[in-house]
């Protein structure tokens, strides 16, 4: 099988290597855009237009799925995505992780780019899923940038600005950009308090690894031979993993496993 997975940037990796988990057999295609990050501050028009030059790269690879590994584009793209690859393609879009997340009670935030924060897509999914949970909604500026560059000091003042505004009675976060899920361990670190039960983080990049595989009527087989291979696509050209993606722990595994084609 082959499952195609887009983003503007490296934000794909953790649902990569999600899919990796769960199917060491399958045949990856990555394709993004870094040379247009960001596309949060971006109209939606113009993030329509990118996402779809992104994706129809990826599908011209003929894969079973495609996954989009961006909040970003699912909130403006998706319909237009869908329209444009549906039925012969199926879309998986990234929703953040805010019904399991308040189905757990208890305070919790919800860190995103400042683009989505407040906006009316996340409101919505507020009010649907998490109507009686107290609910901080923390914009997270620069937080992307920093981590698809893989600028260490960037990243450590913008998880430090948005620890600050997560009160500290959370007990859960949920990380709204597929980027932050590249530094988990960090952003646990800055927002567990001494003393406290253990912070729970509800990312995105598993569940839509498993819809995947659910919509092309495949199951998990992690103990499947590692022979998938990797094709990466940068700016619909055929390329290597970026420099900076090998400082996480999900690029890593990617190269490691795979050979790139």
């Amino acid at each position: 099988m082959k499952i195609a997975l887009m983003d503007s940037g490296i934000g794909l990796l953790a649902a990569a290597a999600a899919v990796r988990r769960l199917r060491p057999d399958a045949e990856l295609v990555v394709s993004s855009d870094p040379g247009s990050m960001p596309w949060g501050p971006r109209t939606p028009e113009d993030v329509t237009a990118r996402a779809l030059a992104v994706a129809r790269a990826a599908a011209d690879h003929r894969p079973d799925a495609l996954i989009v590994a961006c909040n970003t584009a699912s909130v403006h793209a998706l319909p237009a995505l869908r329209a444009a690859l549906e039925p012969a393609l199926p879309v998986i879009g990234t929703v953040p992780a805010i019904k399991p997340a308040a189905a757990g009670g208890g305070p919790m935030a919800i860190w995103a780019t400042p683009a989505t924060t407040g906006s009316p897509y996340q409101r919505g999914l507020i009010a649907e899923f998490a109507g009686d949970v107290d609910v901080t909604e923390v914009p997270c500026p620069g937080l992307a940038d920093a981590i698809e560059h893989g600028d260490e000091a960037g990243i450590d003042r913008a998880v430090a600005a948005a620890a600050a505004l997560t009160p500290p009675g959370v007990q859960a976060v949920v990380l709204g950009c597929t980027h932050y899920e590249l530094v988990a361990d960090r952003i646990r670190a800055a927002v567990q308090q001494p003393g406290r039960p253990p912070l729970v983080l509800h990312g995105s990049a598993g569940a839509v690894a498993a819809q995947a595989l659910r919509r092309i009527g495949a199951g998990p087989a992690p103990t499947a031979a590692p022979s998938g291979t990797l094709t990466v696509l940068l700016g619909g050209r055929p390329g290597t993993l970026p420099q900076p993606a090998l400082a996480y722990a999900e690029g890593r595994a990617l190269q490691a496993v795979a050979p790139t084609r």
